[in-house]
C-alpha cells in the first residue's frame, strides 16, 4: 500500500527509472486528475513503469501513467492511459524545455504521492544510461547488499 516518508504518503515509485537513467535533478509538480482517478490512487492501482513527460505548447504533460479504472466509478471512469497535465510554474517549464531541447535530457515521473490532500508528482530531469553504466550500477548495488547482509548476521 502507501508508504509514509516525511509527511508524504507515497502511492507509487518508478524504480526502473533509476536503473535506466541518471537522475540529474528533481522537481515537484501537481497533477490534474478527476474524482474516480483519485479514488483509484487511494486504492494504490497505478503504474509509472513506462511513463514519461513532454512539453507541448508550453504545458507539461505526463504520458503513459496507467491509473486503473475505479471499480465503482461506472460512467465517470476515464481512459487509464490518458495524457495528464502536470502543474508547474511557467519559468520552471521553460527551464526544463531548454534542457530537453538542447542537451539530450528527458523528463521521467519518479514517484506519485499525497502531500496532504493533494496528489503530487516528482519529475526527474534524466539522462539515459549506456549498457556498461547499468552493469556498473548493478555491481555496486549487489556489493552494497552483500555488505549489509554480512553486518546483519554479525550484529
Amino acid at each position: 500500500m502507501a508508504e509514509k516518508v516525511s509527511g508524504k504518503r507515497i502511492i507509487a515509485q518508478n524504480r526502473k527509472a533509476h536503473h535506466d537513467y541518471f537522475v540529474e535533478d528533481t522537481y515537484e509538480a501537481g497533477i490534474s486528475l478527476f474524482g474516480t482517478e483519485i479514488k483509484s490512487l487511494r486504492a494504490g492501482t497505478v503504474n509509472l513503469k513506462d511513463s514519461y513527460c513532454r512539453i507541448i505548447n508550453g504545458e507539461l504533460f505526463a504520458l503513459g501513467i496507467h491509473i486503473s479504472p475505479y471499480e465503482k466509478g461506472n460512467i465517470f471512469n476515464r481512459d487509464p492511459l490518458r495524457d495528464r497535465k502536470l502543474l508547474m510554474h511557467k519559468k520552471e517549464i521553460l527551464k526544463l524545455f531548454n534542457y530537453v531541447s538542447k542537451d539530450s535530457y528527458t523528463l521521467i515521473p519518479l514517484s506519485l504521492y499525497f502531500s496532504g490532500s493533494l496528489v503530487k508528482v516528482e519529475v526527474g530531469l534524466c539522462k539515459g544510461k549506456k549498457l556498461y553504466d547499468k552493469r556498473e550500477t548493478d555491481a555496486k548495488n549487489q556489493a552494497k547488499r552483500e555488505i549489509e547482509r554480512a553486518e546483519k548476521f554479525r550484529g
